[in-house]
């Protein structure tokens, strides 16, 4: 795979390097974590391609963009999911290949750079043990923004420990226009945080998002989710009602494999939440707290 994607930026007329490369006698400095944004591309535009095999595109105008894929009418609920600054941002696009059936993915984990070169890293998920899935071809991709740059860009994918992750966030029907709702992922690889989350809204493929490499974060969190929350297994549930006028409430979705279980809890005590899940809810706000 790493012979390939090198092979691809050639092809495409781009250099790239590996960060570890020990042939290349030059000072690079300090590896550092890279911020990037997600973009959710395909609620606007099309590929013209099925990318049957692993390809990398590096895309930095508007020309290249509709050379590649096709523009179509926003599916996103947020109109400004589809704009790119080419002036400051370049749009890279990943495709695992065809696969036989849905379930699979390919994701960006974390970027790291140095003063000579950028590395990506990304990862495959196959679909999991109990995952419904449905036949017929998917090509999986992901998208994502980073600023302009003449560094050569490699390619490396990772094997992560897990791909569980949690979703936490405050919302509020009242809540209207801007990003007055804060919702966040949670893994042990990172942190997103997705912007202009329109109430109810809560399928999180829609939205773009701001990455940062925080490692650890999902396994020391889950150590506060109440097992009363655990043991729903796949359900949903919803304490008080946090939809009604002058409630709002915190949301909670943990994603372990093929399993998701999705909890809203009203920011007004109710009596059906017990001591460990106004101590959660607490949890939950105080994290956002630090993450906004």
């Amino acid at each position: 795979m790493k012979k390939l994607m090198l092979s691809l930026f050639i092809a495409l007329g781009f250099s790239a390097c590996s960060l570890n490369n020990d042939e290349v006698n030059q000072d690079c400095g300090t590896n550092e974590d890279m911020a990037f944004t997600g973009f959710p591309l395909l609620c606007s535009y099309t590929p013209k391609t099925s990318y049957t095999e692993p390809s990398v595109l590096l895309i930095g105008s508007e020309e290249k963009l509709l050379v590649n894929f096709t523009k179509n009418e926003n599916s996103c609920p947020n109109s400004s999911n589809n704009t790119i600054d080419f002036t400051k941002e370049a749009l890279i696009a990943l495709f695992a290949g065809v696969k036989p059936t849905s379930g699979y993915s390919i994701k960006i984990a974390s970027i790291v750079q140095n003063k000579c070169e950028i590395l990506v890293n990304y990862y495959e998920k196959a679909p999991q043990p109990g995952e419904v899935v449905t036949g017929g071809t998917s090509y999986p991709s992901d998208f994502i923004l980073i600023p302009k740059t003449t560094k050569p860009i490699f390619f490396k994918r990772v094997t992560p420990e897990t791909t569980n992750n949690v979703v936490i966030g405050s919302f509020s029907n009242q809540c209207t226009g801007g990003d007055c709702q804060k919702f966040f992922q949670i893994s042990d690889f990172n942190i997103l945080k997705f912007q202009n989350v329109v109430a109810g809204g809560y399928d999180f493929n829609q939205y773009r998002y701001a990455a940062a490499a925080k490692k650890g974060d999902y396994t020391l969190f889950l150590k506060d989710v109440p097992a009363e929350i655990l043991s729903l297994n796949g359900q949903s549930k919803t304490y008080g009602t946090p939809n009604e006028p002058n409630h709002g409430g915190v949301y909670f979705e943990l994603r372990q494999g093929a399993t998701v279980t999705k909890v809203q809890i009203d920011n007004v005590d109710t009596a059906d939440q017990s001591a460990e899940i106004k101590a959660f809810k607490k949890a939950i706000q105080d994290k956002i707290t630090t993450l906004k």
